[in-house]
């Protein structure tokens, strides 16, 4: 077999394109291409996570998301419909497409929940929120929100990533890639889940994608260590874990210059040394047994109903407390009645899954503003789609899938509270008015955080790849204070 070898393009002159540019002129324009290669060397060693500034001033430093997996109905939350009362119990004859995955279609169901107004503002929620209703006038409303599919997997993945296919980054990846991290000792992009299981998709939903694998959301547990494997073996001291330590990165620094393009083995080095850091930050940060008794009874941890969410709320707001970018906690798992996916029966799931979480999220608002953090953080709720004003049959209590209309609310810095935007038709199944899709959503929150969703992107298969896509999106002006 023949060896191959290098064989460089040679000029006219005789020389090659690199010996050209460094001869001419005496070597004065190979001073430029120097200087090029040094600073290309420069942003190579810099961290992936490094702090980077906003593409304009802006409020919010940090952005919740709190993600009610399944579906939670629009017209049983943020969205009353006064007309399902008037025709509750008829057969729906209209041309709105309900029903998903060959369900039978009841009849039009009305709310069991009563609605009221709620803060200066007058703001309509349903009773499943009472503790959440006392901030009315913080919350901002997107009630004609609309998305592509009916599948809860690639509800999640669309809501999370922009898109329905699997493989796409996802927000909080473009968060951290956008604007790095302003915490060395913890991940700039923490998920956690529920204890009933994951959302469907698992880790497509906080995937980095084609991007660096360091922008990837890192998992945390809700109880006993975040991480598995964080402490320190029995027996090692810290000097020799971190000699250890020091040859580990050296030999893997040597492999990666022959694999420059390896993103995933420069992760890795990372995440070494990020997990080295984290051994005592995380398990201070997580380490809620400190918090007294007024605080723990705020966010429910005296309650086995919400414990847990409650747990993952006050950890939010020590993540946020630490610099940490973007946190999502995940409303329910596993499958069906385990999520707010009522199918069989959407008045006892609902009850329990907005019971788990209501008193939670109210104390985390409450928390921040007394903080002083509420001014820097961004606050958004919601799932993969809301739930049609249907039945699922006759004398059946559960509600379809429906992405056509349906409810999400952000709120905290920058936001314009106390408003509701946009609107479903009379008996909410179509976003009618002001209609906004899941990427007006982010081009939203990107804005919100001072990104500008057209500017932010990532070079991938000789494209440059953004969050909202190549069709038009635009920032929802009117939740913006």
């Amino acid at each position: 077999m023949s060896q191959s070898r290098f064989i460089p393009n040679i000029t006219p002159c005789g020389r090659t394109r690199r010996e050209f540019l460094w001869e001419v002129g005496g070597g004065f324009a190979g001073l430029a291409l120097a200087d090029l290669m040094a600073s290309e060397a420069r942003a190579a060693s810099a961290s992936p996570m490094a702090e980077r500034q906003p593409h304009f001033p802006t409020k919010a430093k940090h952005c919740v998301f709190l993600f009610m997996n399944g579906g939670p109905s629009q017209v049983d939350t943020f969205d009353p419909k006064p007309a399902l009362a008037k025709h509750h119990g008829k057969p729906y004859t209209g041309d709105a497409k309900v029903g998903s995955n060959g369900r039978a279609v009841g009849h039009l169901m009305q709310s069991p929940f009563e609605f009221k107004k709620h803060g200066q503002s007058g703001l309509e929620i349903s009773s499943l929120f009472p503790h959440t209703a006392k901030f009315a006038d913080d919350l901002c409303v997107i009630r004609s929100m609309h998305s592509d599919t009916a599948a809860h997997a690639s509800g999640c993945l669309q809501m999370n990533t922009g898109s329905i296919f699997i493989g796409k980054p996802s927000l909080g990846s473009w968060l951290s890639y956008g604007l790095g991290t302003a915490n060395q000792n913890l991940p700039g992009f923490v998920v956690m889940t529920d204890p009933r299981g994951g959302p469907i998709g698992s880790a497509s939903n906080w995937t980095a994608g084609y991007m660096p694998a360091a922008f990837q959301g890192t998992l945390f547990r809700g109880t006993g260590s975040p991480l598995l494997d964080l402490a320190t073996p029995a027996g090692t001291t810290e000097r020799a874990q971190r000699r250890s330590l020091d040859l580990l990165k050296s030999l893997n620094e040597e492999h990666l210059k022959m694999r420059p393009a390896e993103s995933e083995l420069a992760a890795r080095i990372e995440s070494y040394e990020l997990a080295y850091r984290m051994q005592t930050e995380a398990m201070r940060v997580v380490d809620i047994e400190r918090e007294d008794a007024a605080t723990r009874e705020m966010y429910g941890l005296n309650d086995a109903r919400t414990a847990d969410f409650g747990r993952k709320c006050l950890i939010t707001r020590r993540l946020i407390e630490n610099g940490v970018r973007f946190i999502q906690l995940y409303s329910g798992g596993g499958h069906i009645e385990d999520t707010w996916d009522g199918h069989n029966d959407c008045i006892t799931n609902h009850t329990l899954h907005a019971g788990e979480t209501d008193k939670p999220i109210a104390a985390l608002i409450a928390d921040l503003k007394r903080t002083g953090l509420w001014d820097e953080t961004l606050l958004v709720w919601g799932g993969e789609f809301g739930r049609t004003p249907t039945s699922e049959g006759v004398g059946k209590p559960g509600r379809d899938h429906n992405w056509h209309g349906y409810s999400t609310w952000i709120a905290g810095a920058g936001v314009k509270g106390g408003q509701a935007i946009g609107a479903t038709d009379e008996l909410g199944f179509k976003a009618v008015e002001d209609r906004c899709h899941v990427s007006d959503l982010h081009a939203t929150i990107l804005h919100l955080m001072g990104i500008d969703h057209t500017r932010l992107s990532h070079l991938h298969q000789g494209l440059n790849q953004r969050l909202t896509g190549v069709e038009e999106h635009r920032v929802i002006t009117k939740a913006l204070a």
